[in-house]
């Protein structure tokens, strides 16, 4: 946060700034009437003129202009159009402009209470300064703090759409994809059920589904699937809505035959099949991995699977573990790789089929341990008592035998006494 170090009442500090903007005839009568907020007015509109100032005149005049109208009660009043002025940034005559600009934009921002409406126009301006330099970085911590400013700001849904639109741009312009995805969800979310196949919710939408198709990290299409304006392209954009039901749930076989009968439609709507192909061979060997009931998948059936010889098998395996889609460990010598992790692309009837005949596979096996163990118990403790039992015996009859062998003793030193 900066801090405007100011000393002076407002009359005099108010005098010396107009002074500078050459606005004292303007100003000195609306002084003279104690008008604050018609001089703040005069100041504020003056103000456009200080882009042309050197550096160090701008951020000193701008430091106290921002005091000024801090001090009044209706400060609301002034700061749409003092952002207005800051992001005009091609009226700055210093090359630092934007930076400048920047930090009286953030000074503003900084100064305002967290629920002041104008803190959303403050930030709008600050997003557009933004836009087109490689100051991203310094916008992304505050990103964080969005959803709790939209709450606080209680924007509107048009209100957030052109929101979110700036921080695409923002993002565009400085090549985050991830950020340009993220707030295109976040705006197409805004389109309330009305407006879903409007112009601006399609051009969106295709913005969103395109960014999603190209991308080499981005492999689940459920964001995607489950948006009203994204749905809404089956009936205007066919070709899209097919080509997303592909690589959200289908096969390699599936877009091979979609890219036959659209080659000249994906390429004018630059979809680069290489790139499709590629990740839909991913998609591919996730699907087989995740379908196989033994968790032991043959170098031949992923061969088959993504139409590739078998010596290329290990080359793919590593890019689908590498895309965090399955996690597993590969045998050379047996030509198969062990699934220990897949992740389902979808989940509907045919994945809860598959889940419960591993469940009954689990139960069964479990039966038969539970089988096995409760023989072993059985014969352990049958075992257990047959020994008890010979223990006994042979107890039994020592003891008999030692009774017999006294006796006879006794019997003796009786006969020998006599």
């Amino acid at each position: 946060m900066q801090y405007c170090f100011v000393e002076g009442s407002f009359a005099d500090l108010a005098r010396d700034l107009a002074e500078y903007l050459h606005i004292t005839a303007e100003v000195e009568p609306l002084l003279e009437a104690n008008s604050k907020d018609e001089v703040l007015k005069k100041l504020v509109t003056a103000s456009a003129g200080l882009n042309s100032y050197p550096e160090k005149e701008f951020t000193a005049a701008y430091n106290l202009l921002v005091y000024l109208v801090m001090q009044s009660p209706n400060v609301n009043m002034f700061l749409p159009r003092m952002c207005g002025n800051l992001s005009n940034t091609k009226s700055f005559s210093s090359a630092n402009g934007t930076g400048l600009a920047l930090n009286v934009l953030t000074t503003i921002f900084n100064l305002l209470s967290a629920d002041n409406e104008v803190r959303f126009d403050v930030f709008q301006a600050i997003l557009k300064n933004v836009k087109g330099t490689i100051s991203f970085e310094t916008l992304r911590p505050q990103l964080k703090k969005l959803d709790q400013w939209v709450e606080e700001w209680d924007l509107d849904e048009e209100e957030q759409r052109k929101l979110f639109a700036l921080i695409v741009a923002v993002a565009d312009d400085a090549g985050e994809a991830t950020e340009s995805y993220q707030y295109t969800l976040k705006s197409l979310r805004t389109f309330p059920s009305a407006e879903v196949s409007s112009p601006d919710a399609q051009e969106l939408s295709l913005k969103a589904l395109k960014a999603a198709l190209l991308s080499p990290t981005h492999f689940d299409f459920h964001d995607l699937t489950s948006l009203p304006t994204i749905q809404a392209l089956s009936d205007s954009h066919p070709e899209y809505s097919e080509l997303l039901e592909i690589f959200s749930e289908k096969e390699l076989e599936d877009y091979n035959d979609f890219r036959d009968e659209n080659e000249e439609w994906l390429e004018k709507q630059d979809l680069d099949n290489s790139t499709l192909h590629r990740k839909m061979r991913l998609l591919t060997l996730a699907s087989v991995a995740a379908s196989t009931n033994s968790k032991e998948l043959e170098y031949k059936r992923i061969a088959k699977a993504l139409q590739i010889p078998v010596e290329d098998v290990e080359m793919w395996v590593i890019d689908v573990i590498r895309a965090k889609l399955i996690e597993g460990k590969m045998s050379q010598q047996k030509q198969l790789f062990l699934v220990h992790r897949t992740t389902y692309r979808v989940f509907g009837e045919k994945q809860w089929r598959e889940v419960a005949t591993r469940l009954d596979q689990w139960r069964t096996s479990l039966r038969d341990v539970k089988g096995v163990i409760n023989r072993e118990r059985q014969q352990a403790e049958a075992q257990k008592e047959r020994e008890m039992h010979d223990m006994e015996r042979k107890v039994a009859g020592a003891g008999m035998g030692s009774g017999r062998r006294m006796g006879g003793r006794d019997n003796m030193v009786e006969m020998g006494t006599d």
